[in-house]
């Protein structure tokens, strides 16, 4: 009767282990940010996932071989050419179930660009070589200092508890790659998502039922100049821009006016330019903020219009009419010269439109190309 006792109250001890006592077990969980920003710069990438047709077995011993080493292990991380071959093939064999292309692009070409794009990030910000843009991008930390090097072990760490995929894999890869942006805070990829249901929905709306035909222009566009103090919140230069807008609105050359810039000047700042000059726009113009389109990921020049563009096709405005620039004289001037048409054609590969007649120190035609719907994940904040 002693033995059976003792059983029982073994038994019934084990059974009232509480479940906080228990080892804990890793559970996927969401994360908007880390969702949104991976769909955005690597959708292609992620469509494929863990996919099976891959052999990357060279690929998996030599990120094992780096053990805990934090920047070994991002080293071995990055695609080499072989790898990207072997994904390459993988994609051929896929056929009609490989994953839609980027715009134009082929499927081949897309998925290339994503992996390049991953090893961008990789290099940028878990080795800290300098990137496309060093003086406005790269890491929170300078990469001589510890505190850079503890950033990109939490990364990985980071990564590996987020993801259970094998770390050659491609999800493996996509995960670190976000989880080193995230801890450098540079997420602003998808900072304003969903935009055109939040801050240019009246203007989608208004779009859909716009008379083109009674319009010079189907927009006008308007690119921020940073303050270059992290202080200040619209630019001198900026405030120029805005009252001319508002003079070409009331003109009526135009239905909508379109803002476009980042927080880019200076490194750091916390202000986003088109979030300030629509501001001005509506306050101190009196514009109707239905009129007032935000463009607010540009940070060069090139992607002003390229990003215009792209918010003309999202909220309907026909790419076969003008647009007109409303900028500064020497920025102006300088959308007109070779020099900008140059800097086009090596950072973004195309030209985003054609720059027509000049009507004013202060203004320049623009037609708008459907090419500025390729998107280019190797400049992370803005792809």
């Amino acid at each position: 009767m002693t033995a059976l006792r003792l059983t029982l109250a073994a038994l019934a001890m084990t059974a009232a282990v509480p479940v906080w006592a228990q080892a804990p077990v890793p559970v996927a969980v969401a994360d908007s940010v880390v969702d949104g920003v991976s769909q955005r710069l690597f959708p292609m990438l992620g469509a494929l996932g863990r996919s099976p047709a891959l052999d990357l077995r060279a690929r998996a011993a030599r990120i094992a071989a780096c053990g805990e080493a934090p920047a070994c292990v991002v080293e071995a991380t990055i695609w080499t050419d072989q790898d990207r071959a072997a994904v390459a093939a993988a994609v051929g064999r896929l056929g009609k179930k490989a994953p839609l292309a980027n715009a134009d692009l082929s499927v081949a070409a897309g998925v290339d660009q994503e992996l390049e794009a991953l090893d961008v990030v990789l290099r940028v910000y878990g080795l800290g070589l300098p990137g496309r843009y060093p003086k406005i991008d790269g890491p929170v930390f300078a990469t001589n200092t510890p505190f850079f090097a503890d950033s990109v072990k939490v990364a990985i760490n980071t990564a590996r508890a987020a993801s259970d995929a094998p770390p050659e894999t491609i999800a493996a890869s996509v995960r670190l790659a976000v989880a080193l942006l995230d801890v450098n805070d540079a997420t602003a990829a998808t900072r304003f998502d969903p935009l055109d249901q939040r801050e240019n929905a009246g203007a989608r709306a208004l779009a859909h039922r716009t008379d083109w035909n009674a319009f010079r222009y189907a927009l006008l566009i308007v690119p921020g100049v940073g303050p270059e103090d992290i202080g200040t919140a619209l630019s001198p230069r900026s405030k120029l821009h805005a009252l001319l807008a508002a003079q070409r609105y009331r003109q009526g050359l135009a239905p909508f006016i379109l803002v476009s810039g980042s927080a880019v000047h200076p490194r750091g700042t916390r202000y986003v330019e088109a979030v300030e000059i629509r501001r001005a726009l509506i306050e101190r113009y009196g514009i109707p903020a239905n009129r007032v389109i935000l463009e607010p990921y540009a940070r060069h020049t090139t992607t002003n219009l390229r990003n215009a563009t792209r918010r003309m096709v999202a909220l309907g405005i026909p790419l076969d009419r003008s647009t007109l620039i409303v900028t500064d004289a020497e920025q102006s001037k300088y959308i007109e010269s070779p020099t900008f048409t140059d800097r086009n054609r090596q950072e973004l590969g195309y030209l985003p439109g054609a720059v027509g007649r000049r009507l004013s120190v202060y203004d320049l035609e623009f037609q708008p190309s459907r090419l500025s719907l390729r998107h280019d994940p190797r400049d992370p904040l803005d792809p």
